[in-house]
């Protein structure tokens, strides 16, 4: 595989902490009560709209969640390197991968500015060529737009290319960019990886740089 392409929250960082910080500093602004982490973690991985949608509930009007958004991105981009950091064993592999000359590139739902900021702050800036996020097309993940486009500018075949993330969402991605994917057990949500199911599934980046490096992945048929 050439083209690693990488969810980031729940996949290379772990941020959970300063979003559901986030999210509940949003809902005291709202003149709501705060939710329990583990229920904001489960909001995750559909980009910042949908996060706060699902944040303040069903009752929530149109007016309600522009206000809430526009709070909790202010709020978030002061606070997004808080507590957030890289998961164990990320950093060196991807050293691994750009030792071997794997083109590497970042695909998340997260808006693009804070995710730039976050993997440069981190120091992994450097590992790729891309960053995209879910203000970067007209549509977000699991919309094949991004992957499709990093693929043509990376100039891999889709053959070589491959789709790591930690939930659905990521899966889904690859699916609909015809590429194989690989789920890490270890991220936000691992009990969404059962379908559609990825073409592998690891427990540390580490494994995901042993098997890309010494192992053929197959095409995305959904066996692990």
């Amino acid at each position: 595989m050439d083209l690693l392409i990488f969810d980031l929250d729940g996949t290379l960082i772990d941020s959970k902490l300063d979003l559901a910080q986030a999210v509940n500093a949003t809902r005291a602004h709202m003149g709501m009560s705060r939710l329990e982490n583990e229920l904001v973690y489960s909001y995750v991985g559909n980009g910042a709209p949908v996060l706060i949608r699902r944040a303040l509930g069903a009752d929530a009007t149109e007016h309600q969640v522009e206000e809430a958004l526009e709070f909790f991105l202010e709020f978030y981009r002061e606070h997004y390197l808080d507590h957030t950091v890289l998961y164990p064993g990320v950093r060196d592999a991807l050293d691994r991968f750009r030792e071997h000359g794997k083109q590497m590139a970042v695909l998340t739902n997260k808006p693009v500015g804070i995710s730039k900021a976050i993997v440069n702050g981190l120091g992994i800036g450097p590992h790729f060529f891309q960053v995209y996020g879910g203000n970067s097309f007209d549509f977000k993940k699991p919309h094949p737009i991004g992957a499709q486009e990093l693929i043509r500018e990376s100039g891999v075949p889709a053959e070589r290319a491959l789709m790591i993330g930690d939930s659905t969402v990521d899966i889904q991605t690859a699916r609909n960019a015809g590429i194989p994917s690989v789920g890490v057990t270890y991220g936000f949500q691992p009990e969404s990886l059962d379908d559609p199911a990825p073409t592998r599934l690891a427990a540390s980046m580490q494994e995901v740089a042993d098997w890309i490096l010494r192992e053929k992945i197959p095409g995305p048929t959904g066996e692990k």
